[in-house]
């Protein structure tokens, strides 16, 4: 603009720094705004508007509340703008009371709350599970008059239906409809994708079969669809979603290939590949093109069933003809080819990833390490670990679960324990998998004391024990347990059932007589583990 002899105003500043906030920009924004007073340009309440929604976009509440007391030391009276977005933002935060506060402050100040303002709130509250309060704003806006639009009516209609609350959504239908407020397409979209996630697939049919019947009703789009198809499937009845699919392709030639996505992976879940194969070339002979989705659903499916060959070739087809294979794909192949031992291929891939086709993440690497180990290959292993880190991607749970359990089997409880060291450091919660597989290493290193000193730090974290845990302390406790008294080794556990699996000490004593009869049980002291 400068280079055109045209001086930039405030309006377009604001342009641009919204622009800026819309591409992640802060610092650039922050720029702009610098550059504008030192051209003696100050910021005005259209300005400061932008500022506030901008930081409140991100996250950072805080920043905007600060340019909300800037104003106000300025002598700029905030608008019904500034406070929506500041109170959108504060919803999304789960500040509540500082909503509030807010609120009552624009009262004061006169500025009547918009419907604008009511259906941010609204949503904002619905996010932080307080339906209850949602539904009371939502009363209170109409006892002040504000009429809803459609926009508050989808609002509260979604947030209801994700708190478990079909009745009271088909409640705010039945208002929508006598206050002359004809539901769209997102009104009905929203309430099946609802239906279908809390189980009531039959109720969702029903509302779908009403909308193909009745002209009334507004016309399913490819969302409407591919919601119908994913919950049938979801309830198993693929058929039925099948026979949905094919009479909307015929009443309308399809422009979404995601409902074939779903039912192509349901099919090969159940483990019916012809009807997936078959799917398959329906829907490139309708003309729909495959997207990244539908390669992955197809690839991994087939390699659950076992056809990695024919995965293969749907994955090579993939990078010549449709979208690029991701690290998601990449992993899929990698794993099934590991699993069937063509750790070779497995590598190849790999290698192909890092020479550049895709960045392999963590879960990449985790496979083809793991893979690594259990074909003997320890050093290669160790390698491949300090590569990841090279490149900036952290070990994850997974990682070190894996290392831990592998290094366990192979018996170098030194390289385990250095992980499980490394996973506390990490702040990563252990599971039941990790305490298990250092169990049966210091069974089989013969580490009487090591056991004990776990069992002990386990009961002191809460560990709740499951039946398979709870069998490899009874064998570990039978190596341990000649010439002691087993009831002092065994500490106290959470009495958190997991499963029903929670047994009493004596119950536990119990079952080690009966393996070792020389063992005799001289408390009766009870502990959960």
């Amino acid at each position: 603009m400068e280079c055109a002899n045209i001086t930039p105003n405030l309006i377009a500043y604001s342009v641009l720094i919204d622009a800026h906030f819309t591409e992640d920009q802060v610092d650039k924004a922050m720029g702009l705004l610098d550059e504008m007073k030192t051209k003696g340009l100050e910021p005005d309440v259209f300005l400061y508007n932008t500022l506030i929604n901008g930081f409140c976009s991100k996250g950072d509440v805080d920043r905007s509340k600060d340019f909300l007391n800037e104003m106000l030391g300025k002598g700029i009276s905030p608008d019904i703008v500034t406070y929506s977005c500041l109170m959108r933002g504060l919803c999304k935060k789960g500040d509540l009371k500082e909503v509030k506060r807010l609120f009552n402050d624009m009262i004061k100040e006169g500025i009547r709350p918009d419907v604008v303002t009511f259906t941010g709130m609204i949503g904002g509250i619905f996010q932080f599970g307080k339906a209850e309060k949602a539904v009371e704003l939502f009363s209170f806006m109409l006892k002040k008059g504000e009429e809803p639009t459609k926009i508050t009516y989808n609002v509260l209609i979604d947030g209801l239906c994700k708190a478990g609350l079909s009745d009271d959504a088909f409640t705010i239908l039945e208002i929508m409809v006598k206050k002359d407020k004809k539901p769209d397409i997102v009104t009905y979209n929203t309430l099946l994708r609802g239906l279908f996630d809390l189980g009531k697939a039959d109720i969702a049919v029903k509302l779908f079969d009403s909308m193909m019947s009745n002209k009334k009703h507004v016309e399913p789009d490819s969302y409407t669809v591919s919601t119908v198809v994913q919950g049938m499937c979801s309830e198993g009845l693929l058929e039925k979603a099948e026979k949905i699919n094919r009479e909307m392709s015929k009443q309308k030639k399809p422009t979404d290939v995601a409902p074939y996505t779903v039912l192509i992976g349901a099919y090969l879940k159940a483990g019916n590949v012809t009807k997936a194969m078959n799917l398959w070339r329906e829907f490139i002979d309708l003309g729909l093109v495959p997207d990244s989705r539908s390669y992955s659903a197809f690839i991994d499916g087939l390699c659950r069933c076992g056809l990695i060959n024919a995965a293969k070739g749907v994955f090579t087809k993939m990078r010549k003809c449709g979208p690029s294979p991701t690290s998601y794909d990449y992993s899929i192949l990698m794993a099934a080819l590991c699993k069937e031992s063509s750790l070779e291929q497995a590598r190849a891939l790999f290698t192909d990833m890092l020479e550049g086709a895709c960045a392999p993440d963590v879960a990449s690497y985790n496979i083809i390490i793991e893979s690594t180990i259990k074909a003997g290959d320890i050093q290669s292993a160790i390698e491949l670990l300090a590569d990841m880190q090279s490149r900036g991607l952290h070990p994850d749970p997974w990682t070190f679960s894996m290392l831990i359990n592998r290094f366990s089997k192979l018996g170098l409880m030194d390289e385990a324990k250095s992980f499980f060291k490394k996973m506390k450091e990490f702040g990563f919660p252990m599971d039941i998998f990790v305490y298990d597989s250092l169990l049966k290493g210091f069974r089989a290193d013969g580490k009487s004391e090591e056991i004990i000193d776990l069992l002990h730090e386990m009961a002191a974290s809460g560990v709740v024990l499951d039946s398979e845990i709870t069998s490899t302390i009874l064998t570990c406790l039978c190596d341990v347990s000649e010439g002691r008294d087993v009831v002092k080794l065994i500490p106290k556990f959470t009495q958190e059932k997991l499963e029903g699996s929670s047994i009493p000490c004596d119950e536990l004593l119990r079952r080690l007589e009966n393996i070792v009869p020389t063992l005799r049980t001289s408390s009766p002291q009870s502990v959960q583990v």
